[in-house]
């Protein structure tokens, strides 16, 4: 007989030492993906390694999925740089293989959202590649819409699908 047991994920505010713990779950979850650094993706980012700091600024937030005490994935929330001001961005969700398909990031998204509402943010925008299929039917589903043209200057030149939410 085969017992299946559930996994217990915890998801809280990030702290200053998850910084290396979330840099690596991205660079990781990338590197799966062959989302590389030179084509733009979060990989480049030059704050990827202090996420902490980057996420403490007024209308930031970033929370991680914990496992075990391991932090095994997160998302944020931040205003979106060279934008309308009441537009926020869904940024940086990234999930390790044992995070995902158990309710996480549908939780962190909505939770990410509810926070950008509270902010005053009217919007969430987001963006995104192909390679991602499960990540577009999360926000299809979350109520996100297509749209073709990018917003702000993410530097995301590699992301072909942008989506937009009323908040």
């Amino acid at each position: 007989m085969t017992i299946a047991t559930r996994v217990e994920l915890s998801l809280r505010p990030i702290a200053s030492h998850d910084n290396a713990a979330i840099a690596s779950v991205i660079r990781t979850v990338s590197a799966e993906y062959g989302l590389t650094a030179d084509k733009g993706y979060t990989v480049a980012d030059p704050n990827l390694d202090s996420l902490y700091e980057l996420y403490s600024q007024p209308g930031h937030a970033y929370w991680v999925v914990e496992r075990d005490g391991k932090v095994v994935g997160g998302g944020g929330v931040a205003p979106l740089s060279c934008s309308e001001p009441d537009i926020c961005e869904l940024q940086k969700m990234y999930f390790l293989p044992e995070a995902r398909g158990q309710g996480q990031a549908k939780k962190l998204a909505l939770m990410a959202m509810g926070f950008a509402k509270q902010q005053g943010f009217t919007r969430c925008y987001l963006e995104t590649t192909a390679f991602l299929k499960e990540a577009i039917a999360l926000y299809e589903h979350l109520g996100f819409t297509h749209i073709s043209e990018p917003l702000g200057c993410t530097g995301h030149v590699d992301c072909e699908v942008r989506m937009l939410k009323d908040l």
